[in-house]
């Protein structure tokens, strides 16, 4: 074979090969876990009571952010928009009902994260609940959709009862 032949045979299986990545790369999806790492910033959050009422226990527009990094560590904190002032101005100095509204309208977590790629689940292990310590130690399964920069969690069976469904946007 001559040189100009092999390299019009060298050009042509480098181009073949150039048309065929792109195919193999778009067929192989990011994991799961790879996909949830990053920030998040709550859009709603909405409890079905086991009577099939709706409640919205961070109100109608929630505050709230979720990271979760690339060792396995999350920290989940979610408030109510229109939480009331302390009178006070010093939350050490609350009235019990101003303590009261301030708990009930706020959450707070940190701890481990991890995934089980074929339930499409992402398990939160609770180390530390600044709003209920009874969760400390247990685990928490959310069923998660991923779509974009949009996570939809849905739990089956929280604290508060029934079934709650969040929705949360990528912060970029």
């Amino acid at each position: 074979m001559n040189s100009s032949f092999r390299l019009l045979m060298w050009l042509v299986v480098t181009a073949l090969g150039l048309a065929v990545l792109p195919g193999i790369a778009f067929s192989q999806q990011r994991s799961l876990k790879d996909q949830l790492v990053g920030k998040w910033t709550l859009v709603s959050f909405e409890n079905t009571a086991p009577d099939g009422t709706k409640r919205y226990l961070f109100g109608e527009n929630p505050k709230g952010i979720a990271i979760f990094d690339t060792d396995g560590r999350f920290a989940q904190v979610q408030v109510k928009s229109d939480r009331p002032k302390f009178q006070a101005n010093n939350r050490l100095r609350g009235t019990p009902e101003e303590n009261q509204a301030a708990l009930a309208g706020a959450y707070a977590a940190f701890g481990t994260w991890s995934v089980n790629e074929a339930e499409r689940t992402l398990i939160r292990h609770i180390e530390g609940s600044a709003s209920f310590p009874n969760e400390e130690g247990r685990d928490s399964k959310w069923f998660v959709t991923l779509t974009g920069d949009e996570l939809k969690a849905s739990l089956p069976a929280p604290a508060a009862g029934g079934r709650t469904e969040l929705l949360w946007k990528r912060v970029k």
